[in-house]
């Protein structure tokens, strides 16, 4: 009995051994990790998004920003989550006040367009529009004329006010045109003004395909109740395709420089995108090859190749000093040659900045300010949370207008030890040492266990 006590007490204190020693590894201090800056909130949030700089991803300890954390004051870490960036619509729109001329006809003529007289002017505007001589007269209002020819955006919404005319629905139909010769149809809107019991309720926008034109005619389905416009207004809206957003580095110096191959070294082997060297001289041409090494491999793959230039036209200076990269391969070096033929680079030593889809990092701000964003712990795990769960209800579009944070101060790059702590190796080493102590521990309880288990019974 006295045996397997001591078997159940060493099993005890082996499992809290194993507990104190997955609790230190897995909490997360803010002296674990190199690099530290200060993040400055606006706006209301709790949820803030930081656009982060190609100088903080040089600080981390993984391209995967698996090591990234945010604080607060109180030492705590934040929940994030990590988004890139990616090619979006930008739309806006602008309210227009038109012009809108009657068009009259006859009682009896149905749904027959009015015949009219139209004057321009030489840009397209509307100057008169009368009835023409040639045909009866006829004073039933039929429907109106828009002038949309200041608008070269697409139409989206057409609002209209109105006197007089019966109470109840309108219809007309609406036709577009550009040369007041020939009309598409628009389909139908239809208008609305309803009283009771003194309140009133008015419909008075109608949706419009999205299209331009530079005139508009709409025609009364009932045009003996049709009002009198005393106000037309059209929403017109653009669209701009913009793409995603890149984060660049800082100019890069050159580790070697010769006979017209350059040598570049990363902190870390990243995905790039992109890569731009600007040219400094007038004149210059220069057909290129680059080639990329991931960490420790000692093969040159090739990335690239294209021709990069700085040369005067019609006047004014062309100038292409970037190259598209695949950006699947992450790159640890980046070896450029150039053709000597075309005259290099002469003089200047190129300076290299490496460019990638921005990394949007969105975090639910909790505690006390300031907060704190830190990379570079190796030995940190991921963490982080899907963006619709960081957000319940999360839309896309909702990213572009989240609350924003910005960093205080420039990160410090290349910096490997902690500011007012241990340095991140000694802080590796110290984990590598617990765990010797777990696994030595682990190891004396279970001899003990065996010599406890071999011991023979005593006889009563």
């Amino acid at each position: 009995m006295i045996g397997l006590s001591c078997l159940r007490n060493a099993l005890a204190l082996l499992a809290g051994l194993g507990m104190l020693g997955q609790s230190s590894l897995a909490a997360d201090r803010l002296e674990d990790f190199a690099s530290r800056v200060e993040l400055k909130v606006a706006g209301e949030g709790p949820w803030y998004r930081l656009e982060l700089p190609m100088a903080l991803h040089f600080t981390a300890a993984h391209a995967d920003l698996r090591d990234l954390r945010v604080f607060n004051a109180e030492g705590e870490a934040l929940a994030y989550a990590l988004t890139r960036s990616s090619a979006y619509e930008r739309r806006s729109r602008q309210e227009h006040r038109l012009r809108a001329f009657p068009l009259r006809g006859l009682a009896d003529d149905g749904m027959t367009v009015p015949s009219v007289r139209i004057e321009r002017s030489t840009t397209g505007t509307l100057v008169q529009v009368v009835p023409d001589a040639a045909v009866p007269k006829g004073d039933l209002l039929r429907g109106w004329l828009l002038d949309t020819s200041g608008i070269q955006l697409p139409l989206e919404k057409l609002s209209l006010d109105w006197n007089g005319g019966a109470e109840g629905f309108q219809r007309f139909s609406i036709e577009a045109s550009d040369d007041l010769q020939h009309w598409t149809s628009w389909g139908e809107g239809q208008v609305a003004r309803l009283s009771y019991a003194d309140e009133r309720i008015d419909q008075q926008e109608v949706t419009l395909p999205g299209r331009p034109a530079r005139y508009l005619r709409l025609l009364w389905v009932s045009p003996t109740q049709a009002p009198e416009l005393s106000e037309v207004r059209v929403t017109s809206a653009s669209r701009e395709h913009l793409p995603a957003a890149m984060a660049w580095s800082a100019a890069l110096e050159p580790l070697s420089a010769k006979d017209n191959e350059y040598l570049w070294e990363l902190p870390l082997g990243l995905s790039i995108e992109r890569l731009r060297i600007p040219i400094d001289r007038p004149g210059s041409l220069l057909p290129v090859r680059l080639q990329a090494r991931r960490d420790g491999s000692p093969n040159w793959q090739p990335l690239a190749s294209g021709l990069l230039y700085r040369l005067p036209e019609g006047g004014r200076e062309v100038v292409r000093d970037e190259l598209e990269l695949p950006g699947w391969m992450p790159v640890k070096q980046l070896r450029l040659s150039v053709d000597p033929r075309a005259g290099g680079f002469g003089q200047q030593i190129p300076r290299l900045e490496v460019g990638m889809q921005a990394t949007h990092v969105v975090f639910l701000a909790r505690g006390t300010p300031p907060f704190i964003l830190a990379l570079g712990n190796p030995s940190a795990a991921r963490v982080e949370l899907p963006l619709a769960t960081l957000v319940p209800g999360f839309e896309e579009r909702r990213l572009a207008t989240m609350a924003r944070a910005e960093l205080v101060g420039e990160p410090a790059l290349g910096d490997h030890a902690v500011p007012g702590g241990e340095p991140a190796g000694g802080l590796v080493w110290k984990r590598i040492g617990l765990w010797a102590v777990l696994l030595l521990g682990v190891g004396l309880l279970a001899a003990m266990a065996y010599s406890l288990l071999r011991r023979p019974t005593s006889k009563a």
